[in-house]
């Protein structure tokens, strides 16, 4: 719905853009593979995979037109737009010339609104005057061992706490079965605790490279508290695929095992070698067994999902099969574990009430986990039917071209003549050099705006603040991941101003197509 004109020359109209064409982008989906016991779901960057909003009324590609060059809004634009909706203008008090201000843009910073320039206004895609490209952050996420095929392996602090654990229990067992080792036992048990958490390591290289086979890419590997997870950002093009994908894993646990078992035929069972390979044999069978069993978000849940995936040619279908198997999967662990435990338990009577306590306090951690990363990868697949909704070209505010000595006062009134919602400042020959921040409008008072210049109140576009109008879904999202901002200048492919990408509308957008059902 159109937003109303507000009194006084100056006022900057916060008008929804009109229709066009709305670009078609590739629609993909970002995922992030998330295990119990060894993946975890994804705290990214959701991830969710991995992880991320529907589309408010798309502007119409204009010629310039009228005294302040800028394009001027069609007639009638239409309403229902996910990131405008209920935008008009705030008349100012007193005369003045306050710009409006969206629901998700009080306390988040600066603020742009988009519009259309002048025709001879330009810039490139990703081209920024003497500034480099910008890097990818580091995902970071704990302590960094090392990159093993390029990804960044990181230790969260939580393993600590589970290492330490793993020496103390282990180190309980050494102490029945090789007494003679004395204090010495805590050593090998730290040993034990480094090598266990070596082979999940290795479990996880295993997705890495199959998911790298794939050209898949891997955000990274982080060893925590139950395991590892690989953060795969995408997910298998085929069901075929993502069965491989899932079975590697839990593959190179049973091949850990063999290999295991294999050096202990020759050692003696009760020395030291032959307790710490058992041990590791042990704890490989019980990894990959677990991750085998068909509920997400295991590695058995994925294999699941592709089977009926492939049965019904909808990965959704499979998703859905597979997270309600979780979910009853995490049921009984929680009921079951610490019965299974009990019926095999021989310790002591007096041991018996603080066996059941940590096998009740384990049961309740591995069902939550597992009913946790259940209903995320519902999540994740509803996020993955609603990534074709979002289109830079559908989402971007209508934006005016200013010179950088304008004073705000003159600006606001050019804003509010087109129909714009932003301010795009420009040099002497129409490049786009930096945004307008809708906030920093805001602290300025009234009667300062005609000695205020609009430069003093930008902020400096780099290299991934410049998009392209026609990014969609997947490929708009990782455009926005890579180089996190507020806002962003959207360009046509010829390099012509189309806008500002608020990244409030994005979210504004996806969380109203998350609502609606699937």
């Amino acid at each position: 719905m159109p937003a109303g004109e507000g009194p006084g020359s100056e006022t900057l109209i916060l008008k929804k853009p009109g229709p066009a064409t709305q670009g078609e982008g590739p629609a993909g989906a970002a995922a992030a593979r998330n295990e119990a016991g060894h993946n975890a779901p994804d705290d990214a960057d959701p991830h969710p995979n991995a992880q991320t909003s529907p589309g408010p009324a798309a502007p119409t590609r204009e010629t310039s037109a009228g005294s302040d060059d800028a394009a001027r809004p069609p007639a009638d634009p239409p309403a229902g737009g996910a990131g405008t909706a209920g935008r008009g203008p705030v008349p100012p008090s007193g005369g003045g010339d306050r710009p409006a201000q969206g629901p998700a843009e009080a306390g988040r910073g600066s603020r742009d609104a988009s519009g259309r320039p002048r025709a001879d206004a330009r810039t490139d895609v990703g081209a920024g005057p003497g500034r480099p490209p910008q890097r990818r952050p580091e995902p970071g996420g704990g302590l960094l061992m090392g990159r093993p095929f390029g990804v960044p392996v990181y230790v969260a602090p939580s393993w600590f706490l589970v290492a330490a654990l793993i020496t103390w229990v282990f180190g309980g067992q050494l102490e029945r079965v090789l007494p003679e080792l004395g204090a010495a036992r805590y050593l090998v048990s730290l040993f034990f605790a480094v090598a266990f958490y070596a082979s999940v390591l290795v479990h996880e290289l295993a997705h890495t490279v199959a998911a790298l086979r794939f050209k898949l890419p891997v955000r990274r590997i982080q060893l925590q508290f139950f395991g590892g997870v690989s953060e795969i950002e995408k997910e298998a093009e085929t069901p075929g695929r993502e069965f491989v994908l899932a079975f590697v894993g839990p593959l190179l646990s049973l091949v850990l095992a063999g290999v295991f078992y294999a050096a202990l035929l020759p050692v003696e069972p009760d020395s030291v070698p032959g307790v710490l390979l058992a041990g590791l044999m042990v704890s490989n069978l019980l990894v990959a067994a677990f991750n085998l069993l068909p509920g997400l978000p295991l590695d058995g849940g994925r294999m699941l999902r592709a089977v009926v995936w492939k049965i019904t040619g909808r990965p959704m279908h499979g998703t859905v099969a597979a997270a309600w198997v979780g979910r009853a999967l995490a049921i009984a662990v929680l009921i079951g574990l610490p019965l299974l435990t009990r019926s095999l338990g021989s310790g002591a009577a007096d041991d018996v009430g603080m066996d059941t306590v940590l096998d009740a306090l384990l049961a309740a951690i591995l069902a939550a986990i597992i009913w946790t990363g259940a209903g995320n990868s519902l999540r994740m697949a509803r996020l993955r039917e609603h990534l074709p909704e979002l289109r830079a070209r559908a989402l971007t505010r209508r934006a005016v071209p200013v010179p950088a000595d304008t004073p705000l006062s003159e600006a606001l009134r050019r804003a509010n003549a087109s129909g714009a919602r932003a301010l795009v400042v420009v040099d002497g020959e129409g490049r786009p050099v930096s945004l307008v921040r809708e906030a920093a409008i805001v602290g300025v008072p009234q009667h300062r705006r005609p000695w205020v210049q609009v430069s003093t109140l930008a902020q400096d576009l780099t290299d991934g603040m410049r998009l392209s109008a026609e990014l969609s879904g997947e490929e708009l999202l990782d455009a926005l991941r890579a180089d996190p901002a507020t806002e962003y200048l959207v360009v046509e492919e010829t390099g012509e101003i189309y806008g500002v990408l608020s990244a409030a509308d994005v979210e504004r957008a996806f969380v109203k197509a998350m609502a609606r059902p699937s």
